[in-house]
């Protein structure tokens, strides 16, 4: 008891408030006006000491509260101060916008949300030498006149889910209308029975189950042009759109497709106005499809189109002889059909990469001056992604797509390119309408000053007047 005691006056001479103080205070002064003497003698003047001191803590918190209530009024006063301060630098609703993402958690994915998103290394080194007319990409696509945009389709490079963004993910006047249960839309132009979209989810494979570059360039004006005389049919722009993969991605993928029984027996192969024979193209399998087909068959056949599939889908094949082999030298045949496909990658309205959704959703609305209503997703885990082979199967496969190898590292160093030029200018263009505000409200700023110094001089020389009369 003594030693709580104790405790309690070390407690007391540091000059401690503990709780309730002043009611245990005024409880001794009680038992000291009722004649119990408190221990220790001197009850009644500690009883008063005690209250005094309670009271002067309970007076404390109060004193603390009135200055928490000044800082309170101080951080309130320098956020005012802060946000008139930005006022005045930077006007621009954007500009504002901007600032405010900088102080939020996580301010450099939120300003950037093409970053980290994908497979884009944090400091990109150009491979290639292009033009300003290469990287900038803007076409005055009108979707109300005669323009149309072509959609070549390549197998397995997620042209599927692109071509579903394109008819149901576009902001337009007049959407595109899609019915349960039918695998195409109708995207008619505004005011116009006419589609201003040639694909898979438009028009069908209306020149042939994927269509490569030559069939389209050859098919499509006659066919969106077939029923009207050759001196009534309208000068079109047609801008043609593909998407690209990486190529051990996309030929694992296929391989899986095939393996489950797919064929793509409906591919004409047209060129030069004619189908391929069978001794030009012979097939890899016997019976109806190759379903069930391991990867080391289907990396053993020397005819199988899965081989260097992109090359050949965006070059000219009238070049080299359609698929006639014994037109050229091979080494020859493989120099020619990769510089076109280069060619015609590099020239067309657009293309983006599977490995980069959103980078391939901005460069597209860029180009083309629409949005779409959802962001793209990336994903990460496919069909060909569960496929694990070995380093000596991997070389086997590059091997086999060497020209898709080399084109896929052209695509993609021009497809970054293009996306940091696009966003450089864009950077600009912010950049040059926040000082035109800038310029436009120090303009109006010193107008108003001028109009006070005016009043000022005229209220002046009116008083003067008023005092000689």
């Amino acid at each position: 008891m003594r030693g709580g005691g104790g405790g309690g006056e070390e407690r007391r001479r540091r000059g401690g408030c503990r709780e309730g103080p002043v009611a245990a205070a005024e409880g001794r002064w009680r038992r000291s006006a009722a004649g119990a003497a408190p221990r220790g003698g001197g009850g009644c003047e500690r009883a008063v000491a005690a209250v005094s001191e309670g009271r002067r803590c309970a007076a404390r918190p109060a004193t603390m509260e009135d200055r928490s209530h000044k800082v309170l009024l101080a951080l309130v006063m320098l956020f005012l101060f802060a946000v008139i301060v930005l006022q005045y630098v930077c006007p621009g609703t954007e500009c504002q916008l901007l600032r405010l993402r900088a102080l939020s958690p996580g301010a450099a994915a939120a300003a950037d949300p093409y970053r980290a998103e994908d497979e884009t290394p944090a400091r990109f080194v150009p491979r290639f030498n292009f033009s300003a007319g290469d990287l900038l990409r803007r076409v005055d696509f009108n979707i109300k006149g005669d323009d149309l945009i072509v959609f070549l389709h390549i197998q397995k490079t997620g042209g599927t889910t692109f071509g579903r963004h394109l008819v149901r993910n576009i902001q337009l006047e007049q959407p595109c209308e899609c019915r349960a249960g039918q695998k195409k839309c109708t995207c008619h132009r505004p005011g116009k029975r006419e589609t201003w979209l040639f694909s898979r989810f438009s028009t069908g494979w209306s020149c042939g189950l994927h269509a490569d570059w030559t069939e389209l360039t050859n098919c499509v004006p006659s066919v969106v042009d077939s029923k009207k005389e050759v001196r009534l049919r309208p000068s079109r722009n047609f801008y043609y759109i593909t998407i690209l993969r990486d190529p051990v991605s996309r030929y694992l993928s296929e391989w899986r497709h095939v393996q489950r029984g797919a064929t793509w027996k409906a591919s004409l192969h047209v060129c030069d106005g004619r189908s391929p024979t069978t001794e030009e193209l012979p097939s890899c399998y016997t019976g109806d499809d190759w379903s069930g087909c391991s990867l080391q068959e289907f990396m053993d056949c020397p005819y199988n189109l899965a081989n260097n599939r992109q090359v050949r889908m965006l070059s000219d094949l009238s070049l080299v002889g359609c698929y006639n082999l014994s037109v050229m030298p091979e080494e020859q045949r493989n120099k020619v059909l990769l510089d076109s496909a280069k060619e015609n990658l590099k020239r067309m309205a657009f293309f983006g990469l599977t490995e980069f959704q959103r980078k391939t959703q901005y460069l597209f609305e860029k180009t083309f001056n629409m949005n779409f209503i959802s962001p793209f997703t990336q994903y990460n885990s496919t069909r060909a992604s569960s496929v694990e082979i070995d380093g000596q199967t991997q070389q086997r496969i590059e091997a086999l797509n060497f020209l898709d190898m080399e084109l896929y590292d052209y695509a993609k160093d021009l497809f970054l390119q293009r996306y940091q030029y696009m966003r450089q200018k864009e950077h600009q263009e912010a950049r040059r309408k926040r000082q035109e505000q800038r310029k436009i409200l120090r303009a109006k700023q010193a107008h108003l000053k001028e109009q006070g110094e005016n009043s000022s001089s005229t209220d002046y020389i009116g008083n003067v007047e008023r005092w000689r009369r």
